[in-house]
């Protein structure tokens, strides 16, 4: 199955300028059949912020994990809890984080490609085990900013329907990978020490 998609970044900005209050929920619903892209940057994005990161890559990580799984699966639509739909979003820092964003992304050129149908199957894989990576504690310079950063990439690929930024985004992703593989034995101490935290927590 595949998911053809329409420039969708300038309709995303006039939804952001809008004075009335922006949630989840309605950015979802007029995304249309770029719901997933939408759905992928969106929870991507607050993990690039440092501090912000720390809370929001564990809880956007595992709903970017639910999002890859069903594109994978082949659902049109995704899912949402209706208390996710209902989450606001901060409009000013979202603004500027897609005009950072769409800056970056001119200078790989992709824009002067013609746009084309993503196979939503393999992008929701990639996109399922980044939102694992995501999620993973990693006590790493960078450990949540890189798969934020990867899935951004990918999100803007589907939203805007361009194999280059598909490709960049996969290619970072397998070096990500690599690179979380050289420090599995620090990573599992410290998915370990959290895993204890919680265990604490509850007892």
């Amino acid at each position: 199955m595949t998911c053809r998609a329409t420039p969708f970044f300038t309709q995303l900005s006039s939804l952001l300028d809008q004075e009335s209050e922006i949630t989840l929920g309605s950015l979802v619903d007029s995304a249309g059949e770029q719901t997933y892209g939408l759905l992928v940057l969106v929870m991507a994005l607050p993990s690039l912020v440092p501090g912000l990161n720390l809370g929001a890559a564990p809880l956007g990580g595992a709903g970017i994990m639910v999002t890859g799984i069903q594109m994978t699966l082949g659902r049109r639509r995704p899912w949402l809890p209706e208390r996710l739909r209902r989450q606001p979003i901060h409009k000013g820092k979202m603004k500027q984080a897609l005009t950072a964003l769409e800056g970056y992304l001119e200078r790989f050129g992709g824009r002067r490609e013609q746009r084309r149908a993503l196979d939503q199957r393999w992008m929701g894989l990639g996109v399922a085990w980044m939102g694992l990576l995501l999620c993973v504690p990693v006590p790493l310079p960078f450990g949540n900013q890189l798969p934020a950063a990867i899935l951004v990439v990918l999100g803007a690929s589907l939203l805007e329907g361009q194999p280059l930024w598909g490709w960049i985004g996969t290619l970072a992703g397998i070096a990500n990978t690599l690179y979380f593989g050289l420090f599995f034995k620090l990573i599992l101490r410290g998915c370990l020490h959290v895993l204890q935290a919680l265990e604490r927590w509850f007892s």
